[in-house]
């Protein structure tokens, strides 16, 4: 059994540098100055991550108008990500981390309960980084239906 990070509220947010569904290399410390909401997800194209990008879409005016920028990551390649925010008209960047060092670094991956086994993998997970770069709220385990209207909830968003 590995050990996982889990960050905790106050402690800096694991800085990144990592190409989006265009190739544009998106680093965390370029949003300085702005919240954000960093959502991990397992894999592009299913059907439970869709529901979940699809969501963080739909929120993405409220949560952009209180000063949050939304942003994806899976381990996908580039080319996927283009695809899935074609598909699905996905606005935010997605980021790509297919070698799973930001996962790790942020303890979005490791061991989880799979249909009753255990098994090594992503773990559905939600990071809120302040302005300063400090995580605010660091969310694990988090099912991919309803989660975004419970992170609106949580940062005093109003649904769109």
């Amino acid at each position: 059994m590995t050990d996982r990070v889990i960050l905790e509220p106050g402690q800096p947010a694991p800085d990144f540098a990592l190409p989006d569904q265009d190739g544009v290399t998106r680093k965390l410390a370029d949003y300085r100055g702005e919240k954000v909401v960093l959502f991990v997800y397992p894999q592009a194209m299913t059907p439970a991550c869709t529901t979940e990008a699809c969501e963080f879409q739909e929120s993405s005016a409220p949560l952009a108008a209180a000063g949050y920028r939304v942003l994806g990551l899976s381990r996908d390649a580039v080319e996927r990500l283009r695809r899935f925010a074609d598909r699905d008209a996905l606005e935010y960047p997605l980021l790509s981390d297919p070698d799973t060092a930001v996962h790790v670094a942020y303890g979005a991956f490791g061991e989880k309960n799979s249909y009753g086994r255990i098994v090594e993998g992503v773990i559905r997970s939600t990071f809120v980084i302040d302005e300063a770069g400090k995580i605010e709220h660091a969310l694990y385990n988090v099912k991919a239906t309803g989660h975004v209207a419970r992170v609106l909830k949580l940062l005093g968003v109003a649904a769109a």
